[in-house]
């Protein structure tokens, strides 16, 4: 194989690009008493004051030409996905937003009158054809905005963190499905994509890359291992074969930094030198220390209990990365998942496999 083309990875036709930031700040009193003090004979004292706030944001929205952005304010953590239809699902601790960057734009309020949040969190969501070739230039309007908005608001105490999150999803034996057509990409950093594009980022800046793979646990799946339905651990075979086949897979490759999770939770990855790892009911916090260079396994299934789907995370570190790029490390991500398609005979032609490939940045402004 060419140099050159050993670091690309060749996508199809068919995946899915996303883009959005986040910005967050913590809900001060000092920043509450900019807007003046809350209404505490109401029973909605602080509706008000989310009222006001997202006029000021909605308008520097509308003078940027940002189209589909959100404020929220009632401690749920957003998930952004792609969908052919746009509607919006709240559960206890999550916000989905489904949407086609394309064609669909919204501007919505989340909070609840009755309680100060703890911090406020400013959604942006792409709104675009060609996400990954003007990402650049959103990420350097949402930064302008952000600095108005703290202009407006003009508090000491306002400290914004922005979290650049962007993944490209596809079924990894979408060609098996019919999906002739393919695009090679290197998968650069973000910081060398920005750069190249006129978007500094600051010094001070923690960026992730990895990829989070989701395989549905169908009944051909579970056929694989004897389960023991008058257990009170009756998947314990499924899934530790499961993960026996990802952990040689991915090893063969040098893959080090991994997760293995059948716990029903959707993981959201950070570096563990900045955040600490927990577990709620809906969401686990999943923490990776790069510095660990012999690698790092975190296993964590619950076999008393059968999952609709398992989900893998490799994580990418400074050795996967090449000045051309993330495309050998998913390359490598590519081989050894088809290798453990096998150990766990999947159909490429009825069997999804699909593949969430993430780049972040987060930095305080």
């Amino acid at each position: 194989m060419p140099v050159s083309s050993q670091h690309k990875v060749y996508i199809p036709n068919s995946s899915r690009d996303n883009q959005y930031l986040l910005a967050e700040f913590s809900l001060t009193d000092a920043i509450l008493a900019r807007f003046g003090a809350p209404m505490v004979d109401s029973a909605e004292p602080f509706k008000e004051f989310y009222l006001q706030l997202g006029k000021i944001f909605f308008e520097l929205a509308d003078q940027a030409g940002l189209r589909n952005v959100h404020l929220i304010a009632n401690g749920k953590t957003p998930v952004v996905r792609f969908h052919t239809e746009a509607y919006t699902l709240q559960t206890a601790e999550q916000i989905l937003f489904f949407y086609n960057p394309a064609y669909h734009e919204a501007q919505n309020s989340f909070f609840n009158p009755a309680e100060k949040a703890r911090k406020v969190s400013l959604l942006f969501l792409a709104t675009d054809a060609n996400i990954r070739a003007n990402a650049a230039d959103f990420h350097n309007k949402v930064r302008a905005l952000l600095q108005r908005f703290s202009d407006e608001i003009n508090s000491p105490e306002l400290s914004i963190k922005m979290r650049d999150h962007q993944h490209l999803t596809y079924d990894l034996f979408a060609k098996q499905k019919g999906v002739k057509e393919s695009y090679g990409y290197k998968l650069r950093s973000l910081d060398a994509r920005y750069k190249a594009r006129n978007c500094e980022l600051p010094e001070k800046h923690s960026a992730l890359t990895y990829a989070i793979i989701n395989l549905p646990l169908s009944r051909y799946v579970k056929e694989q291992v004897t389960i023991d339905t008058k257990s009170d651990r009756p998947y314990t075979a499924l899934y530790q074969l499961i993960q026996d086949q990802f952990v040689e897979a991915t090893s063969l490759n040098k893959l080090t930094h991994r997760a293995v999770l059948a716990n029903g939770l959707l993981p959201l990855v950070r570096n563990s030198k900045f955040d600490k790892m927990s577990t709620g009911k809906e969401l686990q916090m999943i923490g990776f220390d790069t510095s660990v260079s012999e690698g790092q396994l975190i296993a964590d299934w619950d076999d008393s209990n059968l999952v609709e789907s398992a989900q893998f995370i490799i994580f990418a570190t400074k050795d996967d990365y090449t000045d051309m790029g993330y495309g050998r490390f998913m390359n490598q991500v590519e081989t050894a998942l088809r290798r453990f398609a096998k150990g766990v005979n999947l159909n490429p032609e009825r069997d999804d496999l699909v593949v969430r490939f993430h780049q972040h940045i987060s930095y305080h402004l």
